[in-house]
């Protein structure tokens, strides 16, 4: 978005460089720590002017990166603080303003906190719709992607598949976000029963991920794993599903920490795994 392109023109007509380069790629590289930390030195640096957006865009960024290593709750009252701040300099329309609205949503699902991101994600899929531009569709995805992921926490399986589909139908683009909508697709036809259908989904998100550049799907690590293991348990396929929530379980503590909610996810399949009722079925 507009203050996150790498080079743009100030007002000399000279070319200048985004402040916030460094943590973004150390963020897309999932360097998380060291991106927070980027972030932060840059929102110090850029603290005196009042005005200044950047000082607000690197707390942001600083929260997107807490909330990656597991800091959900941190990342949720970063965002709650940095909104008005976000307004006031940008205003409530600004893409980034906007943006930020979907990074809280998606933390808001993080902490179960599913009702709420519902209808943040509602809100900011019809403010998408009515817009235009790359900004707008980037918008529409993410929140799309966050409104699955809320009704399946809320236990609305068939709601979240009646909106994946749709999705999936109006984003054909073979990128991450249509990796993301896949497993959420998987996630609701499983909490539906329909894990036959599930491994099927699966097996196309893990065919779409390999044909990724590498590294696009990192925030989405463990993922696949996560969705044949919980289809396979469901199948009454055990062992298989076990080995898959161990890598999941591995793969994101790895990426994440211990405190990521995929983590603690594959954590707690690998203990349905291990319950005596399940080892000697």
């Amino acid at each position: 978005m507009k203050f996150f392109r790498s080079r743009g023109r100030d007002g000399a007509g000279q070319t200048t460089e985004s402040p916030l380069i460094r943590a973004m790629t150390l963020y897309q590289g999932g360097s998380y720590a060291e991106a927070e930390a980027e972030s932060r030195a840059v929102a110090a640096a850029r603290s005196g002017p009042r005005d200044d957006p950047y000082a607000p865009l690197a707390l942001g960024m600083a929260a997107l990166a807490a909330n990656a290593q597991g800091r959900h709750a941190e990342a949720v009252a970063a965002y709650d603080g940095l909104l008005p701040e976000f307004g006031r300099i940008l205003g409530a329309a600004h893409p980034q303003t906007l943006k930020l609205r979907s990074d809280r949503a998606q933390a808001l699902s993080a902490l179960a906190r599913y009702a709420e991101s519902e209808a943040e994600c509602a809100a900011l899929a019809r403010i998408a719709r009515r817009g235009a531009g790359p900004h707008m569709a980037l918008l529409l995805a993410a929140a799309r992607n966050g409104r699955i992921f809320a009704l399946n926490g809320l236990g609305r399986h068939a709601e979240a598949e009646t909106v994946a589909r749709e999705a999936l139908a109006a984003h054909g683009d073979r990128d991450r976000f249509r990796l993301v909508l896949l497993l959420g697709l998987a996630r609701s036809l499983n909490g539906q029963g329909r894990h036959t259908e599930a491994l099927a989904v699966a097996a196309s998100a893990d065919e779409l991920r390999r044909g990724l550049p590498e590294g696009e799907g990192r925030s989405e690590t463990g993922g696949v794993e996560l969705a044949f293991a919980t289809a396979l348990f469901g199948l009454g396929r055990d062992a298989e599903a076990r080995t898959l929530a161990a890598t999941a379980h591995a793969s994101c503590l790895a990426a994440f920490g211990p405190d990521h909610r995929r983590t603690a996810e594959a954590r707690e399949l690998l203990d349905r795994a291990d319950t005596p009722e399940r080892r000697h079925s």
